[in-house]
């Protein structure tokens, strides 16, 4: 005769197994069990020049190879047919066996498996998606449709748009609560974040943004905290996660905030938040939001994530091509691994390849491992901290230049140029007009042979790079220049 509570003790046992052992690090549950970091795990970012997923060993600190899911410019200056431009977004699914990659320049979701890194299928949704996420229980994938004003709300299994959500104009990235009932959305356009009840796509809640651009949004494990950054001001927001989802602290944490996220320890619960106009991380406790620590990581820290214990957050280096990880107990850079061209989200996956080598469909860096780096200066501050600093990333025979501005007045314009001699004199060229942010800073793109003419052996025809007040028709004074070696 069969025992009733043994066999009852034998099944739980069986389905306790049989489940997920989910990381009680974001954006998992707190009191889910951690995983201990291991071979097994692997970093991905979503890189935006190379148009590459660059795949990481997290045990060794070591670049596996890179995903390939486009090519590099000037390719996709005619009619793109195939493959996929600006590779920028990212997020994974619960069971950790998939990522979910966004191309913002083709409008696309590639949905990838971790264990073999094959691209599953490609889901085309609106105009210039930013962010795609799925809901804690699988079931849905949440695409963030920036360049419009809903989400695409996509099946979990076949990967197809069965609804969208209205939302604020320019919806900018989403997370989940981490019991599914939520999910938060900010705006990049309005200064706006909506709380959306999952199970039946309502908004449910509103918080009101101090700017209209919010580039990044988490929620801590705890479920009790949502905080988002606020990249033209400077800022970040925390509110409520609960209702009535009200602000509890607004933090001044520098220009070019990008990401947020989260990490708890033995020391207690912290937020990393990337400042990229200084080009570090700031790190600031959940309870008391006292700041900690001031981490210099490298060029214009973008994405952030944490590993499945909490032991480590991995950094993403937009202007560095390199992944930065920090050791959270000491909150000091342990490695620096070089990756592809200005990455962009981050995701750490834990127990990602199961079992094999997991390098089936990966390629080598190739021409994705070619950038040049310089710095400017600000007229009459030769000493000290660069306040600019450029990226010309190698497509080629040109390159894609990014320059990661600040120093400058506030709401101005600007213009990016050439000058012919090297204290910035002379005739400009310009390539670039730009205006900058209220915290006076400002992220500006160009393209062109630009590394050919400011690297030239021959004097009489290097060029420099400078910034001018002003426009590309009248520009004005130099106020900053290239730093010569």
């Amino acid at each position: 005769m069969k025992n009733p509570f043994l066999t009852g003790v034998l099944a739980s046992s069986l389905l306790a197994c049989a489940a997920p052992a989910f990381a009680g690090q974001a954006p998992f549950a707190a009191s889910a069990p951690d995983i201990p970091l291991s071979s097994r795990d692997r970093v991905y970012a979503a890189e935006q020049f190379s148009n590459t997923i660059s795949v990481t060993d997290p045990a060794t600190n070591k670049l596996v190879g890179v995903i390939r899911l486009g090519e590099p410019q000037p390719v996709n200056f005619s009619p793109l047919y195939k493959g996929q431009v600006l590779v920028h977004g990212m997020g994974f699914s619960p069971d950790r066996k998939t990522i979910a990659v966004v191309s913002i320049g083709s409008n696309s979701v590639t949905f990838i498996d971790t264990a073999t890194n094959r691209v599953k299928l490609t889901t085309y949704v609106g105009r210039s998606p930013h962010e795609a996420f799925f809901t804690p229980d699988g079931k849905e994938v949440w695409v963030t449709v920036r360049g419009e004003d809903y989400i695409a709300v996509l099946d979990g299994t076949t990967y197809e748009e069965k609804a969208r959500i209205k939302v604020p104009n320019g919806p900018g990235i989403q997370i989940f609560s981490p019991d599914g009932k939520y999910g938060y959305v900010c705006s990049s356009f309005m200064p706006e974040t909506v709380v959306i009840s999952v199970a039946d796509h309502m908004i449910v809640g509103h918080v009101k943004q101090e700017s209209p651009f919010c580039p990044n949004i988490a929620a801590t494990p705890d479920g009790k905290q949502v905080w988002f950054t606020l990249k033209d001001i400077g800022k970040t927001q925390v509110f409520n996660a609960q209702p009535p989802f009200d602000v509890i602290k607004t933090l001044d944490t520098g220009p070019i905030t990008n990401h947020v996220n989260f990490a708890h320890n033995a020391n207690g619960s912290f937020a990393y938040v990337t400042v990229g106009g200084l080009n570090e991380v700031k790190v600031f406790r959940t309870d008391d939001f006292s700041q900690v620590a001031t981490i210099p990581v490298g060029k214009l820290p973008h994405g952030i994530w944490p590993s499945g214990d909490g032991s480590r957050v991995y950094v993403g280096l937009e202007n560095a091509d390199a992944l930065a990880a920090i050791d959270t107990l000491t909150n000091k850079v342990v490695a620096t691994i070089p990756i592809g061209q200005a990455p962009q989200a981050v995701n750490y996956v834990p127990n990602a390849v199961p079992e094999g080598d997991g390098m089936q469909n990966l390629q080598p860096l190739g021409v994705a491992r070619q950038t040049a780096h310089l710095t400017l200066s600000q007229e009459g501050k030769g000493e000290g901290k660069a306040p600019t600093s450029v990226s010309l990333f190698d497509q080629g025979l040109i390159q894609i230049l990014q320059a990661s501005v600040t120093g400058l007045a506030p709401k101005k314009p600007y213009v990016l140029a050439l000058a012919s001699q090297p204290d910035g004199k002379g005739t400009l060229e310009p390539l670039s007009a730009f205006m900058t942010n209220p915290a006076g800073s400002a992220i500006v793109n160009a393209a062109g042979p630009i590394r050919q003419i400011v690297q030239n052996d021959a004097k009489a025809q290097r060029r420099y790079l400078v910034i001018a007040e002003g426009s590309t028709a009248q520009p004005g004074a130099v106020v900053q220049r290239q730093t010569l070696d």
